[in-house]
């Protein structure tokens, strides 16, 4: 048995499939992974994202101590609330994890890394705050559910009473802000538009019942990962991990080398960009009939040369896509190894699909 969220039980309840992730027990579908992935593309959807780790790092030095920690610079965030995507590299360069920090207070910034990284990200965290005074918090004491999609945000706000409701459908893009008892920011990880929630978590069964009563449907990890492909968002550990950088993985825009700022990992990055990366991250989109899955082989002019990260049907755009780390001159048409037989594929710029809306371009 494996960790689990405040909303377990009632995952039962709801005759969810129960699957291991990252070493917590979560549901991967409710009834139909495809129903889920439409939900939440045309309505609304719920998803518990409770094992993913809050983190609370507070501290007069908090700010330089996040500047030399991750390679995005957190000196772009002038307003409480607004957030920055970043990677946590090695002294390498490579990607110990991607998180998303909120700046809260001078003295307070809020951090969201992967549950199946979060010991690891803790520890790095901690060794490194040390030298800034920075105190370090999980707040294990919270559940953190995402509501995405077109209607999300109208949904989530019937939840609160007026005044709330209005700052939070008020918030912008990419920021947040604790309105009452929740934390509530405009970000996700399906494409779409909506809310992630962090809530106390003896909040969270009643908030999730109350949401399906206005129709938002229930969503597993299933839908989850079919949204993120299609909107061309990196999975940790498939798509990058500690072996990739960003500059090979579609994250070069998030690695910030226009001053001096000293950065874990900055020395390394430095080196690959003036050699130039080799690979590249890139999409794939299948012109023959089949699936595409992470770790098949890419072909280039009949040679393998690169390899699939992740791939799955699109219920959206009803093809197979895919992420796939091919040498950096790959342009056009390639063949992807399918069961032993070369299939067609054109490259594509991710992402696939955002805000219900193909986006498919030929490279």
């Amino acid at each position: 048995m494996g960790r689990q969220t405040p909303l377990f039980q009632l995952h039962q309840e709801l005759g969810a499939r129960i699957v291991d992730f990252g070493g917590w027990d979560m549901p991967v579908q409710y009834t139909s992974q495809l129903a889920e992935h439409h939900a939440v593309r045309r309505d609304a959807g719920v998803f518990d994202v409770s094992h993913m780790c809050v983190v609370d790092l507070t501290g007069e030095r908090v700010r330089a101590f996040l500047q030399y920690l991750l390679a995005n610079d957190v000196a772009r965030l002038a307003t409480p609330g607004k957030a920055l995507y970043s990677c946590l590299l090695n002294e390498a360069g490579g990607i110990l994890d991607d998180l998303i920090a909120y700046y809260l207070t001078p003295a307070w910034f809020r951090l969201v890394v992967n549950a199946g990284t979060r010991d690891k990200d803790l520890a790095w965290i901690g060794a490194h705050a040390r030298e800034f005074a920075v105190e370090v918090r999980e707040r294990s004491d919270l559940a953190m559910l995402a509501v995405q999609g077109p209607q999300a945000r109208a949904r989530l706000a019937q939840l609160l009473p007026e005044a709330q409701a209005t700052q939070a459908l008020a918030l912008g893009s990419f920021v947040g802000a604790q309105i009452g008892h929740w934390f509530i920011a405009r970000t996700g990880y399906t494409g779409e538009d909506g809310f992630e929630v962090m809530m106390p978590a003896g909040d969270a069964v009643s908030a999730w019942r109350s949401l399906n009563t206005l129709g938002v449907a229930s969503c597993g990890l299933g839908a989850r990962d079919t949204l993120r492909l299609e909107a061309g968002m990196n999975l940790y550990g498939q798509d990058m991990d500690e072996s990739t950088h960003p500059f090979e993985s579609g994250l070069a825009w998030t690695v910030a080398l226009q001053d001096g700022r000293r950065f874990i990992g900055r020395e390394a990055l430095e080196k690959i960009r003036a050699a130039g990366a080799p690979r590249k991250l890139v999409g794939l989109l299948l012109q023959d009939r089949g699936v595409l899955r992470g770790h098949q082989k890419v072909l280039v002019d009949g040679s393998a040369a690169g390899e699939i990260t992740s791939g799955t049907f699109s219920p959206t755009l009803e093809r197979s896509i895919a992420l796939a780390r091919v040498p950096a001159a790959t342009a056009g048409a390639v063949q992807v190894e399918i069961r032993g037989k070369p299939l067609s594929a054109s490259v594509v710029k991710p992402p696939f699909v955002r805000f219900g809306r193909s986006l498919l371009v030929l490279e």
